[in-house]
């Protein structure tokens, strides 16, 4: 019975803690659960909290659980990416031809799903510039999340 209690007020729950919940959301999104933060932004751009503040949060939390993959690349173990990250070896060489092929502004879609979570750690494992992963990273979940508010700011305009 707590758990069914639990689980019908989990999106309340997030919602109740706005930005702080975004921001740990978000990381998690981006690290080891697979989960997606877009729908806890539009929900709490639906209750009014301030845009921008919004994107700013879910792409901080997003670009810090991206790094954390990006660590895990860099000194993590393949015990750590196949069990902690769940990245298979697949995925690893799917990343891997992104990287050949676009070099590492493949990171700027570091915020796709199946592909990103690999881009990141295969970035760490090839050592790209701490900065650089920093700044692509941050710039492809940054417009996501940008994208993702102005999609639902001008929804909700069209139906007020």
């Amino acid at each position: 019975m707590g758990d069914a209690l639990l689980s019908c007020r989990m999106p309340e729950l997030l919602t109740e803690y706005g930005l702080l919940s975004l921001f740990l959301l978000s990381f998690c999104a981006s690290t080891l659960l697979p989960l997606g933060s877009e729908w806890l932004l539009v929900a709490l751009l639906l209750d009014g909290i301030d845009p921008t503040k919004s994107v700013l949060v879910a792409t901080l939390g997003n670009s810090l659980g991206a790094a954390t993959s990006y660590l895990i690349g860099r000194w993590g173990s393949d015990w750590l990416m196949a069990k902690v990250l769940r990245i298979d070896k697949s995925q690893q060489q799917r990343a891997e031809h992104w990287f050949n092929r676009f070099g590492s502004w493949a990171l700027l879609f570091s915020w796709l799903p199946v592909v990103g979570d690999p881009l990141c750690l295969v970035s760490g494992s090839l050592k790209t510039p701490l900065l650089r992963f920093a700044i692509l990273v941050t710039t492809g979940k940054g417009l996501r999340y940008a994208s993702v508010a102005l999609l639902t700011l001008q929804s909700a305009k069209a139906f007020i």
